[in-house]
This record gives C-alpha cells, sequence and structure tokens, in this order.
C-alpha cells in the first residue's frame, strides 16, 4: 500500500482526517449497534494505530454507544467516522466508506455475523466470523 496517509472525512465536508501506518482488521460488522448508529446493515471498518490518526480540520461530536466504546461522527451531517474501545487504546477503527478512495480497503472479512439481518446473503467469499475475528 500507498506508505502516504489515507484521507477522508464526512460527507459535508465539515471534518477531514489522516490515517496513516499499515491498515489492519479490514472488515464488515453486522452488529445490532453498528447497524442501529448507521442505519445500514452492516458497516466496513479498518483498524490503524491510535497515534497515526489524526483530525486535519473540524471536530466531531462524540458518544458513548456503549460503557465501554466511543463513536464520533459530524454533528452537521451525521457521518459516522471511528469507534475506540476503552479495551484497545492503542488503535481506532475507521469508517471504510469515510475514506476518499474507499476502493483501496475492500474488507477481508465480516465479523459479528451471528447478528447478522437473515435478508443479507453473504456470497464474497470471504471468511465470517460470528462475533469477533479469531
Amino acid at each position: 500500500m500507498d506508505p502516504s496517509p489515507l484521507r477522508g472525512g464526512c460527507y459535508c465536508g465539515a471534518i477531514r482526517y489522516e490515517a496513516g501506518g499499515e491498515p489492519y482488521n479490514e472488515s464488515c460488522c453486522h452488529c445490532s449497534i453498528c447497524r442501529r448508529t448507521s442505519g445500514a446493515p452492516f458497516v466496513a471498518w479498518f483498524t490503524v494505530p491510535r497515534k497515526q490518526f489524526r483530525y486535519v480540520s473540524g471536530a466531531p461530536a462524540r458518544f458513548a454507544s456503549t460503557p465501554q466504546a466511543t463513536r464520533a461522527f459530524c454533528a452537521r451531517c451525521g457521518t459516522q467516522l471511528t469507534f475506540e474501545h476503552r479495551g484497545y487504546p492503542g488503535e481506532i477503527d475507521v469508517t471504510t466508506c469515510s475514506l476518499d478512495r474507499p476502493e483501496l480497503l475492500p474488507p477481508k472479512d465480516h465479523i459479528f455475523t451471528a447478528s447478522q439481518l437473515r435478508w443479507v446473503h453473504l456470497d464474497d467469499g470471504l471468511p465470517a466470523f460470528p462475533e469477533r475475528r479469531t
């Protein structure tokens, strides 16, 4: 992958970010919380080291989606941007489709498929994990 940082932001342009380091955990999450916070059947995410992520313009709103996790989003247009879990303080998950070029990071697996919607049928050949990847 290109060593330059990945760039992205919200739909309206109020928030922009850069994500450096080598991305990992490129996943589609099917958990009920991701579905409800995005209004979508699942959300594509990737992970980078927390110290390699920065907002370059604007500041997101944040909310605790669970006692252990915080999500950041644009208060103006609603775009969900990041997910941070207290159990993993050295990393941050970023919504893949908030990237300027999301095609650079296709998903490598599906997680939390135990709560996947029954009408979603996966036939992409990617590994699927009922909960977190093993």
